[in-house]
Formats: C-alpha cells, structure tokens, sequence
C-alpha cells in the first residue's frame, strides 16, 4: 500500500465535516487550497490527459468506518477515485449476508446507489433508504441526480436497447419516471449519464450512427423552452475509435472525466470543463 496519509486524513475530514453540519457547504469547510485538493496532480487545460490514479490509494479502504445504530449496517470512506469522485461505501446485512453499496458524491445532502440512497444528518449518515417502485424493478447502473432533486438513470441489458428515463422532485413528491425523446434516446448501448446540478446539460455515451466507432460520448443542451437540444457528439479530442463513455464532471464544475475506450485497464481521462461549453451552439450562448 502507496503512502498516502495524507490524502486519507484530508477526505476523511472533508466527509466528517459535511457529515457533521447538514446544510454546510464542503468549499466553507476544506481550508486546504484548490492545488491541495487535487494532491499534487497537474490539472489538465483544453486537451484531455491521463488522469494518474496511482498516485493515490489503489485500494481506497483505510479510513476509519462507523457501525450504524442497529449494527446491521457499516460505513466507511473511499479514497477510490477521489478527488474526482468522493464515495461512501456501506455493508448493510441483508438474509444474513453483508451486501456493498458505494454512494457517490455529487456535493448535495442525497447520495445515490442504484435504486438506494442515504442522506446527511446532523448526526453522521442516515440509514440505507429505497427509492421504491418502480426504481427498485429496473437494472440501473448508474443513477445521478441534479440539485433540484431531478433524477437521471440508465438500465443495464443484455442486447443494448436500454434507454435513459429521468424522474423530476415535484412540491417535494417523486414523479413516475418518463423516458427522454429520441434526441437522447438513439441508437444502442445508451448509458450512464450524468446530469449537471443546474440541469443545463446531460452527459451519456451511445453507439449511434455517425459515431467514430463503438460507443461515444454525447452532450445535450437545456433549451430555453425546458425542453432537451440534439444530441451533440464530443468529437475526436474526447472519442476514439473504441468504446468511450462513462463521462462524469467533478463536483466542484472544473473537469470532465471519462474513460477511453473502457477496456482493462479502465484508465480515465481528465479534460478542463471549459470544452463543455465550446460544443454549446452558438445560438444557445
């Protein structure tokens, strides 16, 4: 195990402070500057860079976890992927067997596992909650929410005709899920997506017509009428001729990440977050 103490020490107190104060904005709590949060790592500009995870913790499981009240479930703190993407990881037993849920960090109160979610008490973290039907009937993989409460997610099958469906928080009730129009949902293999927390833009991968080879990543725009833009390829600079997807930006806006052609080794990409805003057109700037 890499040295990495330091970075273990930091995350730890970035999630116990956001733990502790319910409402307190993570930026307000982490005195350390934005060079620090990054450890080290140079921050890519305009084109995208090798994102070198392995100068951080590989395993990501030394931090110090907590027993929930019942003793029926365990957190713990993940250094997996951070800072791009903070995790809380749960053991909750379930039929006498202890099953693994991973939370990510989009920066708000809620975060979301699947059809699974906890949120931050002025305690710690609250017990594993469902979203209930019909979320807990679909093969999500990949679940991401805005900070209005709005839900976007894929599901997983076999042949690829999966579609991406997105629920909206309405006078704080869950709406049933509708499916995106066909600006979104074309093609095959259309998953994992990432919806902004102001809502202005969705992020997915697809294999489409027009494409540079297996799946690319694709952008659509929030018109001023509420409705969704076409659905705009990211081009040579992000696609490759393989399967490219799994696109996230990092919560505090600065950079896209995304993995290349998504074979082992899985290696990510990271790019500034200005490049989202040159595929804007430019009617819409």
């Amino acid at each position: 195990m890499r040295k990495t103490y330091f970075i273990l020490m930091f995350i730890g107190v970035l999630f116990l402070s956001a733990c502790g104060s319910k409402n307190q904005n993570i930026s307000e709590s982490n005195p350390l500057s934005t060079e620090d949060t990054y450890f080290g790592l140079n921050p890519p500009g305009m084109e995208a860079e090798l994102l070198e995870l392995n100068n951080m913790s590989q395993k990501g499981w030394e931090l110090g976890g907590v027993n929930a009240p019942n003793m029926k479930e365990f957190y713990l703190i993940s250094t997996l992927e951070t800072p791009l993407r903070p995790i809380v990881i749960s053991f909750r037993k379930e039929n006498r067997a202890w099953k693994k849920y991973e939370f990510y960090d989009t920066g708000g109160d809620v975060l979301y596992s699947k059809d699974k979610y906890i949120e931050r008490t002025d305690s710690g973290w609250s017990a594993i909650k469902s979203l209930g039907a019909p979320f807990d009937t679909i093969p999500i993989m990949r679940l991401t929410a805005s900070s209005k409460g709005t839900l976007v997610y894929d599901e997983a099958t076999r042949d690829g005709s999966g579609i991406l469906r997105y629920s909206r928080l309405i006078n704080g009730k869950r709406e049933a899920p509708k499916p995106f129009d066909a600006r979104i949902n074309t093609g095959k293999w259309t998953a994992h997506p990432f919806i902004a927390p102001d809502e202005s833009y969705i992020i997915w991968d697809s294999e489409r017509e027009g494409g540079y080879g297996d799946s690319d990543m694709y952008i659509s725009f929030r018109q001023l009428d509420g409705s969704w833009g076409a659905a705009i390829n990211f081009g040579d600079k992000i696609n490759t001729d393989g399967e490219d997807g799994g696109g996230y930006v990092t919560p505090d806006g600065k950079y896209l990440s995304y993995c290349p052609r998504c074979s082992p080794p899985y290696d990510r990409m990271w790019v500034d977050a200005k490049i989202i805003e040159t595929l804007r057109p430019k009617t819409e700037k």
